[in-house]
């Protein structure tokens, strides 16, 4: 048989309803160009700190499990889905969301394309196909149309604007030139003017 508990006299009562205060972390991180400073709990994603607590909605919560998309931002100029990180994780990250890849109002080159090539429809997955071809760009593996669908295919688009969004990633890389043009290589990281 269980044995009484035994309480002590003086001891105050304990009350479920009070909890020990949360930890929370330190955090800096470059956002879009400028520095953050915050105190955050652990378990506090990347992007419900960019969306709930910044403010900055252009970065979409699709799926909430990684397999849409819609939440890719560029993290030391690498793409990754902001659905799967823990802001924590991003402690002195230079993070650039869709908001930070125009200067003022001159629209980033893949932003132009886009528009251009209408590779949107209904507007949903763009911000994250934008940083997606920005890091496929700096990443440099793509050498033509196909490695494009291939480094692309963790964004996925439901209106199926696909066609448009390579057209205008090819656009931006300069492959419709290069075909008339072989001499003129694409340089890896870069973005043609």
């Amino acid at each position: 048989m269980n044995a009484p508990l035994s309480v002590q006299p003086d001891a105050a009562p304990v009350s479920s309803s009070v909890r020990p205060p949360v930890p929370r972390y330190p955090l800096s991180m470059r956002i879009n160009g400028q520095e953050q400073q915050f105190e955050l709990e652990a378990w506090v994603t990347l992007l419900d700190l960019l969306r709930e607590r910044l403010g900055l909605t252009g970065t979409k919560k699709g799926c909430d499990h990684g397999q849409c998309g819609a939440c890719t931002v560029l993290v030391n100029g690498k793409r990754i889905n902001a659905c799967l990180t823990l802001a924590v994780m991003q402690n002195g990250s230079d993070v650039i969301t869709v908001e930070g890849l125009s200067e003022g109002q001159a629209l980033h080159p893949l932003q132009q394309a886009f528009i251009e090539h209408d590779a949107f429809q209904c507007g949903y997955c763009t911000p994250g196909q934008l940083c997606s071809a920005v890091g496929l760009l700096a990443e440099g593996e793509a050498r033509n149309v196909a490695d494009i669908r291939e480094l692309m295919s963790g964004n996925i688009c439901r209106c199926g604007a696909y066609p448009q969004i390579v057209a205008a990633v090819s656009d931006v890389m300069g492959l419709a030139e290069r075909r008339d043009n072989p001499d003129r290589p694409y340089v890896p990281g870069t973005v043609p003017a």
